[in-house]
């Protein structure tokens, strides 16, 4: 027996479906539906009123998602199955990755950088020295200066030389040194020594005039004295009388 639509006009609800002028017990689990609302479908109920054309458009052109739209229902998601949510994507280009866990790295992890070695700080100075330039010693011969003896005439001085450096400084110590300047800013002076030359007198230098000979003893030539050495005069005293030849202590010895 077939029955028609449970919102049939025919009956009303809660009423046994009856077809033409037989009736009988409705099918075994069969509820009569609810009432209908009007203006549109009941929400969650799935009966769709079926028309030729329409039912050609819902079949073919999303029927699932228009009759979703229409009833209320959301649209069915598909689930993967268990024993496929836990593998791993297919690879693209056809090859099956290989078994076993799959390591990600992230997306955005650092790259660990080499520490910069921070760069030699290198320094240029000029720098200036000087140092001594030894004098020269001159000897000269002196004839108004007696044989074998010596005297300094002219003092010597040392010179003065400056020096110019280029120095190089790196991080603080000197690792390159360069001579740019080399200038003497004081020439040095000459010692002068003066050798006498002349012959060593035999005469007394206490007396002058005459040659007061150099012996123990001098006496006045024609005197009464007996020497052993005599000189004549006048002999005229400009140092010590050694040898007592000015009797009267006027000067003058050996007046007669």
């Amino acid at each position: 027996m077939t029955y028609p639509p449970p919102h049939h006009p025919q009956y009303s609800p809660g009423q046994v479906p009856v077809v033409g002028p037989q009736a009988g017990p409705p099918p075994p689990g069969w509820q009569p539906p609810p009432p209908p609302v009007r203006g549109g479908l009941n929400r969650g109920s799935k009966t769709v009123l079926f028309v030729g054309p329409v039912l050609m458009l819902l079949l073919c052109c999303g029927g699932v998602s228009a009759i979703s739209a229409l009833t209320g229902d959301p649209q069915p998601t598909e689930i993967a199955a268990p024993d496929q949510q836990d593998r791993p994507a297919a690879a693209t280009d056809g090859v099956a990755p290989p078994p076993g866990p799959v390591t990600v790295a992230p997306a955005d992890s650092p790259t660990p950088s080499a520490t910069a070695t921070p760069a030699a700080s290198v320094q240029t100075k000029t720098v200036t020295e000087t140092e001594k330039i030894g004098f020269k010693t001159k000897k000269v011969n002196d004839p108004n200066l007696a044989k074998g003896k010596t005297s300094v005439r002219t003092k010597g001085v040392p010179g003065v030389r400056t020096l110019t450096y280029e120095v190089t400084l790196t991080d603080g110590v000197e690792t390159d040194r360069r001579l740019v300047g080399n200038k003497v800013t004081k020439q040095p002076v000459t010692q002068v020594i003066a050798v006498g030359t002349k012959p060593a007198s035999k005469c007394d230098p206490n007396y002058s005039g005459a040659c007061v000979p150099i012996a123990s003893d001098v006496d006045c030539a024609g005197g009464s004295g007996n020497g052993p050495a005599y000189v004549r005069g006048p002999v005229y005293v400009i140092g010590s009388d050694i040898y007592g030849l000015d009797r009267d202590g006027d000067g003058v010895a050996c007046e007669d």
